[in-house]
């Protein structure tokens, strides 16, 4: 029997510093085009969804991280402009590190004020929500 049409797997990784700043990207492909947004992206086939987190860390921040501690799953079906999407959002600590923007980010930053910029997809909340653990 082949599976039944389902919602695409994302995840998302909130990275916060030692000064309490977050690492947002921004976004160099639409939707949200130049906007802030989480590091994250699509799980391939044969990928659990830490794995995804890690390598979209690292492909669009440069960072590499240990331990990832689960904040939740996002799954509005209206989250992602593109179509039904269900992410798996993750938090890592880190203490001093420099992110060089690369894959599909057209830069990558430490923000002290992200309560004050409009981000992309769901991440506001999930950002709060990373805040509480």
């Amino acid at each position: 029997m082949p599976f039944p049409p389902t919602p695409a797997l994302a995840t998302d990784c909130v990275v916060f510093d030692d000064r309490g700043r977050v690492l947002l990207i921004r976004r160099k492909y639409p939707p949200f085009q130049g906007g802030y947004a989480l590091p994250g992206g699509f799980v391939e086939i044969g990928e659990s969804t830490d794995n995804a987190c890690r390598r979209e860390l690292s492909e669009e921040t440069g960072l590499k991280v240990g331990d990832l501690h689960l904040i939740g799953i996002y799954s509005d079906p209206h989250r992602d402009p593109r179509g039904h999407t269900c992410s798996v959002a993750y938090l890592a600590r880190v203490g001093h590190a420099e992110p060089k923007a690369g894959d599909d980010a057209a830069a990558a930053e430490w923000v002290e004020a992200w309560r004050s910029h409009a981000l992309a997809f769901d991440h506001t909340q999930i950002l709060a929500d990373a805040e509480r653990l």
